[in-house]
C-alpha cells in the first residue's frame, strides 16, 4: 500500500536542503528507506511564508499570500513510501528524527 508521510516542523529553524543533507540522522534515515526499497519519492517544503493559497468564489479566483491554514506548525516535507500495510508505514515513520519534535501524518493514497 502506498502513503505519504508529511512531516511536521514549526519552522523556528529552516534547514536548507544542503543543510539536511549533511545530518548523519537524516541520511542515515533516507539509506534505510532506499536499501530497503520502499521510497517513492521525497520532496522538502520551502517555508509556509512563500506559498499561495487559491480560491475560486463566484467564478473570481482569490489568491492569498500564505498557507491555507494558520497553524503553529507546517508539512515541512513529504517522503512516499510503499510498505505491506500501516503498521510498517508507521514503523517508518517513528524512526524519521523529526517524530521525537513533530508529528508526521501518515496518508494512504486511493489505489489506483
Amino acid at each position: 500500500m502506498r502513503y505519504m508521510l508529511l512531516i511536521c516542523d514549526d519552522g523556528s529553524k529552516v534547514e536548507s536542503p544542503d543543510e539536511l543533507n549533511a545530518k548523519s540522522g537524516h541520511v542515515a534515515w533516507m539509506v534505510d528507506l532506499e536499501e530497503r526499497d520502499i521510497s517513492r519519492g521525497r520532496y522538502l517544503m520551502r517555508p509556509p511564508a512563500e506559498s499561495k493559497t487559491v480560491r475560486v468564489r463566484d467564478g473570481k479566483q482569490l489568491v492569498s499570500d500564505g498557507p491555507f491554514a494558520e497553524t503553529k506548525e507546517w508539512v515541512a516535507g513529504v517522503e512516499l513510501i510503499e510498505c505491506a500495510d500501516l503498521d510498517e508505514a508507521i514503523a517508518v515513520a517513528s524512526t524519521h528524527e523529526a517524530a521525537g519534535r513533530f508529528p508526521i501524518e501518515i496518508r494512504p493514497y486511493w489505489e489506483d
